[in-house]
């Protein structure tokens, strides 16, 4: 008699793209690696991502940035709100995931939490950090003397390597907030939230370029977002000694401003700060004749 026993069947396993320019390509290269969990299984495939991919993501961030900055505060704010609507919307999706990867349920469901509350708390912050940071300078003639901020520009983010969702999220915020554009590197070890995010942005009236998201290896990737000469400003949150030295020489050949977030835990409340915004905003110092 032939055996009726049911076959067990091999789930097919998702591959993830990357983000670049508001659309969802394939890598460049080809490549990818698997994500699994502590089992052994196999989550997800992640897009290894490219200088090429890296190379795009800058175009698309340049061409993005001077809108994005022009645009009102109000509507940054608006727009950084609408992406905490829409991730309380995927809260559950989001939770899944981090526990995919390795956090128990009740740590997943904080973390998710926080990064809500963080978004809202940075779009409240879109028309008041110039009130706080600006000021007026004393000078010992007839003129006014502003000081302002203005955006960096274009920002490369090594995003936290064990905070894949609120790490993420503390330091994209207060980028985007101030008017740059950026390109982040996802955790290399938890990258599901941060792909999956990119859909939120995507859904939440960011425009296209403002923020790329890429997968992929740091080894292979930090120079190149080290030391693109388009690239005004790299925030990296991972590393010892030898990483920092070597953004820090990769940087140099522009002069690009280099903001250390090493050993910060994203999951306190103090970690969430408007100084954050400062680090990727520029003093425009402006003089102006008193009287006619």
């Amino acid at each position: 008699m032939a055996s009726t026993a049911k076959r067990q069947r091999i789930a097919v396993a998702k591959t993830y793209k990357i983000y670049i320019d508001g659309k969802f390509p394939r890598t460049e290269s080809g490549r990818y690696f698997t994500l699994e969990d502590k089992r052994g299984n196999v989550i997800a495939n992640m897009c290894r991502s490219s200088r090429k991919d890296f190379r795009n993501s800058v175009v698309a961030a340049r061409k993005a940035q001077a809108n994005w900055a022009k645009a009102s505060a109000y509507l940054r704010g608006q727009i950084l709100y609408r992406i905490a609507e829409m991730l309380e919307g995927r809260r559950e999706q989001f939770v899944t995931e981090l526990v995919l990867q390795g956090a128990g349920r009740r740590a997943a469901e904080n973390e998710v939490d926080t990064s809500i509350d963080r978004l809202i708390y940075f779009a409240g912050w879109t028309d008041k950090y110039q009130q706080i940071f600006s000021a007026v300078n004393p000078v010992s003639s007839s003129h006014f003397n502003f000081s302002v901020l203005e955006p960096t520009g274009v920002v490369s983010m090594l995003a936290p390597d064990n905070s894949s969702l609120l790490g993420l999220v503390s330091n994209l915020a207060p980028v985007i907030v101030g008017g740059n554009s950026c390109i982040v590197l996802a955790s290399e070890t938890k990258p599901l939230c941060a792909v999956s995010f990119a859909e939120v942005l995507q859904a939440s009236d960011v425009p296209a370029g403002v923020v790329n998201i890429l997968t992929g290896f740091r080894s292979e990737l930090t120079e190149f977002f080290a030391s693109h000469m388009d690239v005004n400003a790299i925030i990296y949150c991972d590393g010892g000694k030898q990483v920092a030295t070597a953004v820090q020489e990769a940087a140099a050949n522009n002069i690009k401003r280099v903001i250390d977030r090493t050993g910060i835990n994203w999951s306190k409340p103090d970690a969430g700060h408007p100084y954050l915004i400062r680090d990727t905003q520029e003093v425009k110092t402006t003089w102006h004749p008193i009287g006619t």
